[in-house]
């Protein structure tokens, strides 16, 4: 073999050993950050089993796609407590991920609107869950305001609370307006400041102002910016799968959990991610009445159905 070949042979199995030391390389960080995955998900899933995580419900869900290609999600908070029969929803709204657009949507939907629930006639549009869980509220959602839901996911408040400890160890920061305490279980002064889980959830369902769910609504919005601009980094990242694992057991929802993780990751990576929002019904279009004997937003359905489109197309 003439020296120049030799060479040649040589080269090339230094570079055929070579990637098979990258290969292996690459199968053992695929193993290990399956098996971290794996391991930090149980860890959490653990922790939130022994702070007694409620029992979950399986509900039908027939969601489809979202015609402008973005995945929406039914997202409701529940105040059902152990040994409930039925749950309630405090919270409506339709969460967007755009993953072409790398946009986030919000829309929260009043719950006393009064709309018309498929095979009920009209009803304020909180009533079609507990008439018929997240289902009939998809079709009520669908049929007032034309808007696709593929998914649904049914939080509840003791593991919202769980989750923002374990995810903010320090406190989430919030401009709370003015002094709350009725009804929240906590006291919260105004002013700048970092709240924990408990409190930031009393932040959220208060609701004893001038504005009532109004300014609930508003505060909730808020909230949810603020957890979008303030949970990045790459600690936080490590940390998706065990957060991922505290809120399973505090969640009824038809996402599997790599669609969580997907999502989940993809909103830690873009620090101080814009979340957009929109509130049903907007300014102008509805009106306060009641209807045997209960207080209800009448509401112009075709104006604030054009407003979702015109929100979630752009």
């Amino acid at each position: 073999m003439e020296r120049s070949e030799y060479r040649q042979t040589r080269k090339k199995k230094r570079k055929l050993r070579k990637g098979r030391v990258f290969f292996l390389f690459l199968v053992l960080l695929v193993i290990f950050a399956a098996v971290y995955i794996f391991v930090q998900y149980n860890a959490g899933k653990k922790k939130a089993l022994d702070n007694g995580a409620i029992e979950k419900v399986e509900y039908e869900f027939n969601g489809e796609k979202d015609q402008y290609g973005g995945t929406n999600v039914l997202l409701l908070g529940s105040d059902a407590r152990e040994g409930d029969k039925q749950s309630r929803t405090d919270t409506i709204m339709v969460a967007q991920f755009h993953p072409d657009k790398g946009t986030y949507k919000l829309i929260s939907l009043m719950r006393d609107m009064y709309v018309d629930i498929p095979g009920y006639g009209k009803d304020r549009i909180n009533t079609a869950f507990t008439r018929g869980g997240p289902e009939l509220l998809r079709q009520t959602i669908k049929e007032n305001f034309d808007v696709d839901l593929q998914y649904y996911a049914i939080v509840n408040f003791q593991g919202f609370e769980t989750l923002i400890d374990e995810a903010f160890p320090d406190g989430v920061e919030i401009d709370v307006e003015k002094k709350m305490s009725k009804n929240i279980g906590v006291t919260l002064e105004p002013g700048l400041q970092k709240l924990n889980g408990k409190q930031l959830l009393g932040y959220v369902r208060f609701r004893h102002d001038a504005i009532s769910d109004f300014g609930r609504v508003q505060r909730q919005q808020k909230t949810l910016e603020a957890l979008a601009s303030q949970i990045s980094g790459v600690q936080t990242v490590a940390k998706l799968p065990k957060l991922a694992g505290v809120m399973m057991p505090y969640i009824n929802t038809s996402m599997n959990t790599k669609d969580i993780l997907y999502v989940g990751s993809d909103l830690i990576r873009h620090k101080n991610q814009e979340v957009e929002t929109l509130r049903i019904p907007v300014d102008g279009t509805y009106q306060d009445l009641r209807v045997n004997g209960a207080a209800v937003l009448g509401v112009d359905i075709e104006t604030n159905r054009a407003e979702i489109q015109d929100f979630l197309s752009k």
